[in-house]
């Protein structure tokens, strides 16, 4: 391929970049099934052509003094809280609307009914149409039938609610993790910074995001210091990309000075006003196309449906066979019937003689599959359940019981590393100062009584890892062990952080007494931070600077 249509087809291939990816079956596919992908595709080009008319946004073309008189707000002031609350109460929250979900009556309706409940409910209905027809034309009616329907029927409840409750404790649980972190945005109001809740961010607050931020809202980006945002959720785009007040593209979801919702700020700060909030964002309008998405049943649930198939086939065919030749054998009408019913419900009425070695091989048949039919659906559930119970155990939650199942034809699992398999919890390892190599404790309960405090190159490095540093502890954790408080910021800043916290003294304090003047961020190009903060001791300035040891070395005078 030429260098010219090489490079066209890399520019087909980012402009088409936001797309929704369409998982392709690979399987054979007879002609009805290709005419419902081509439909189906059809409509999924529709939708994305929607969502490109949608996307016809002005916001980042037009000057910031006509954007701010559009959205009445002003970048040292940003919005009044009393126009803010108006613009609130207007247009409601900064949030996704959540997916139409199932009424619990329904989904109770399906635990009960759905499945091999319908055919055990068939047979339980049978059997007391076998006691009224036993009881109209007998003086002395077996009550086995009876019986029999009565425990199909409570099998059944039974099997049901255990199963609803079991999916909905799990679902009460996920949603549950929702709610357990809200994300929070800092916004400018009245001329104060403050920070929010992220739903509560309206179209024409200034935000501030910094590295390690998500990005609260749809933004169009006024100041950036070295500024990248992660984008990989929405474009599939794995490396970060700038992001700048320069508009570089018509296209808003091309351009640079667009910060998009819910992506994660990586390095650097920004400033920003918002643009779109909420559903209008384009995760939102994503989002909206993807909840239209049909839900592929699991392999376990194609694989029971298949067997309910053959199975109430074949009893049905059974049924049918025992009646046709119960009456061939001179039996009644009314004994063939019984007959029918019985075979289907696996339970032959007493007094019923069976005198053909013919019908009672179909009899045997009736009971082996009418047998395992009725059972199936109890051990299922209770397999899944315990399966369920010991992956819980392993701090596993699992959501649906048939996931259960699924998983274990699982072949390759793709997962993030950070904070899904390990604790995102980055610690100090080594340290070296005194030309030694220092080997810091790592285990949970560290005190940092290992490091030699008197060392006047240990406190300077303790210095330097405080002070030059954006990390900073969360309120309200006093008594929280240091090593487990959260915090804002980089992981390995935040490392550095409770590393000097644990050793040397509060880093708060410490800071307040050296004020920070200004500061050059870490970022990819300079591999290094400086920053300049007011002496305590006298009134010069202190600079203090870390970074990569290359970068660090070349400044450095003596070795």
């Amino acid at each position: 391929m030429s260098a010219k249509y090489e490079k066209a087809a890399t520019e087909e291939e980012r402009d088409d970049s936001y797309r929704v990816a369409v998982q392709t079956d690979v399987d054979g596919v007879d002609g009805k099934k290709k005419k419902k992908d081509k439909k189906k595709k059809k409509g999924e080009k529709k939708d994305l052509d929607d969502l490109k008319k949608e996307m016809e946004l002005d916001e980042h073309i037009i000057s910031l003094e006509e954007l701010y008189a559009r959205l009445e707000t002003n970048f040292e002031q940003g919005l009044t809280k009393a126009k803010a609350a108006e613009i609130l109460e207007r247009d409601g929250p900064n949030a996704l609307s959540p997916p139409p979900t199932t009424p619990e009556w329904i989904k109770f309706c399906q635990q009960l009914f759905g499945g091999f409940a319908t055919l055990l409910w068939i047979g339980s209905v049978l059997c007391f149409i076998a006691v009224i027809v036993e009881f109209s034309s007998s003086e002395n009616p077996q009550k086995d039938n009876l019986y029999l329907g009565i425990v199909l029927a409570a099998v059944v409840i039974i099997t049901g609610c255990f199963s609803y409750y079991q999916e909905a404790k799990s679902s009460r649980i996920m949603e549950s993790f929702k709610h357990m972190v809200p994300q929070e945005a800092l916004v400018l109001r009245d001329g104060e910074w403050m920070t929010i809740n992220a739903e509560s961010v309206v179209i024409g607050d200034m935000v501030e995001v910094k590295g390690g931020d998500r990005i609260p809202a749809d933004i169009r980006v006024v100041e950036a210091r070295s500024f990248k945002v992660d984008n990989s959720s929405l474009t599939g785009e794995s490396e970060p990309q700038s992001r700048s007040p320069e508009c570089t593209n018509d296209n808003p979801l091309e351009t640079r000075n667009i910060g998009f919702f819910s992506t994660n700020a990586v390095e650097g700060t920004a400033r920003g006003v918002v643009i779109q909030c909420g559903d209008n964002t384009v995760m939102g309008r994503i989002a909206n196309l993807a909840s239209g998405l049909s839900v592929r049943d699991t392999p376990i649930a194609k694989e029971i449906e298949h067997f309910i198939h053959i199975i109430t086939s074949v009893a049905v065919f059974l049924g049918v066979s025992f009646f046709i030749l119960s009456w061939l054998l001179d039996y009644t009408l009314l004994e063939s019937v019984i007959f029918l019913i019985g075979i289907i419900v696996a339970n032959v009425p007493e007094g019923l003689l069976v005198p053909s070695h013919g019908i009672m091989i179909y009899m045997a048949c009736s009971y082996v599959l009418n047998d395992i039919f009725e059972g199936m659906g109890c051990w299922i559930l209770v397999c899944l359940t315990l399966t369920a119970k010991r992956m819980a155990r392993k701090n596993c939650l699992v959501k649906n019981l048939e996931a259960v199942e699924t998983l274990g034809s699982t072949s390759t699992i793709c997962s993030d590393k950070t904070g899904t398999l390990t604790q995102n919890r980055m610690t100090v390892a080594h340290m070296w100062y005194d030309n030694n190599i220092m080997e810091a404790d790592t285990t949970e309960d560290q005190s940092g009584g290992q490091l030699d405090k008197s060392s006047e190159t240990w406190k300077a490095l303790a210095q330097i890892a405080c002070l030059c540093n954006r990390s900073e502890f969360k309120a309200g954790q006093e008594n929280v062990p240091i090593l487990k408080r959260d915090t804002t910021g980089d992981a390995s800043e935040s490392a550095l952080v409770k590393c000097v916290e644990l050793s040397m003294y509060n880093v708060s304090d410490y800071r307040k007494k050296h004020k920070k003047l200004s500061e050059i961020p870490f970022n990819s190009t300079n591999k290094y931070q400086v920053s300049i903060h007011e002496a305590e001791e006298d009134e010069r300035h202190l600079l203090v600077m870390k970074g990569a040891p290359e970068r660090i070395l070349d400044r450095c005078t003596a070795s």
